[in-house]
């Protein structure tokens, strides 16, 4: 008897270790803040009192920055969650930038951040995330500016970090702030012919994180709940259709290839795109399987994460049990 319960309590807590329970929100990525009952209704059941909402993307044009694809919002975007604001960054901004460029940018996205903030009657908030695909080749002045924006705006400065970075953090360097966001997703590029599923391949994701326990900064986890179509046409050019999924393929002038592709056998508009008959699309999503792997594979290297989904859409919100 007493051997029967020491298996049942091992069996009980091994089960607790792979079942955590995380603290989890999500990332707003519209350009418009707006809220639906079926949005409104998963963001306040979500644990952790913060959305991650995209302000603004800054890019160079001839040689300038500029701010683009800047939030707008009507009265629907209701929520009691703080409004942690995330700029979009291009990798080229940093590209052969001075120190004057440097302190250019800290002040004019401090300044817009603070304005949407009181235009739309947000709390500031304490905390501001950059969100840059670096390199080794911009690392220097990527983090340097990271440093100005913490001076400039007495904030916490937090940013994401890519798989790529992590596996190649001799070379990629290590951010000088106090939390990192870990981008579990974009494991490869969907352009390419590739049977693997691009926004998330588990393998892959495993060979880049093999050694996430040793990266030195503290870090949180976003998790992808989105889903595309990848079409490709006769000469195998590719284009993407967002927020496609397998159950959209169910189609009378579509013949199914696999589980998740099917050819074309009409010419017509499909998912407010003209398709030939010919071409083929590839649905790509997320299923309840692999993020409960993901986060059984995480939980054993890295301590106490909050999840961040991407992102806040009942496209995708709908077809999880967060």
């Amino acid at each position: 008897m007493k051997i029967f319960c020491f298996i049942f309590l091992f069996a009980f807590l091994l089960s607790c270790e792979n079942n955590q329970q995380h603290p989890y929100t999500f990332y707003f990525w519209r350009t418009h803040l707006s809220l639906n009952p079926e949005e409104k209704a998963a963001l306040k059941n979500a644990s952790a009192p913060y959305l991650y909402t995209r302000f603004f993307d800054i890019e160079k044009v001839d040689g300038k920055f500029r701010p683009v694809a800047v939030i707008t919002k009507d009265d629907t975007f209701i929520t009691d969650k703080e409004i942690v604001p995330v700029i979009f960054i291009k990798n080229d901004v940093f590209y052969n930038t001075t120190s004057d460029d440097l302190d250019f940018l800290v002040e004019n996205i401090s300044s817009l951040i603070k304005k949407k903030q009181n235009e739309f009657g947000f709390k500031p908030s304490e905390e501001i995330q950059i969100d840059c695909d670096w390199t080794a080749g911009t690392k220097k002045e990527y983090f340097e500016f990271l440093i100005r924006l913490q001076k400039r705006s007495k904030k916490e400065i937090t940013c994401t970090l890519r798989l790529h970075q992590v596996k190649n953090s001799k070379l990629s360097g290590i951010p000088p702030v106090g939390k990192v966001y870990l981008m579990c997703y974009s494991t490869s590029s969907p352009l390419e012919n590739s049977d693997r599923n691009s926004i998330l391949d588990i393998p892959t994701l495993k060979n880049y994180l093999n050694n996430i326990q040793a990266y030195p900064l503290k870090m949180d986890v976003a998790l992808p709940i989105y889903s595309w179509g990848i079409v490709t046409n006769h000469v195998g050019k590719h284009k993407l259709i967002n927020a496609l999924s397998t159950a959209d393929l169910e189609n009378p002038n579509f013949k199914k290839i696999s589980e998740t592709e099917v050819e074309i056998m009409k010419d017509g508009f499909y998912f407010g795109n003209y398709l030939n008959k010919g071409f083929t699309i590839k649905a790509e999503e997320i299923s309840e399987e692999q993020l409960k792997e993901v986060k059984n594979y995480l939980d054993k290297k890295i301590p106490g994460y909050t999840i961040v989904y991407y992102h806040l859409d009942r496209k995708f919100t709908e077809h999880h049990a967060l």
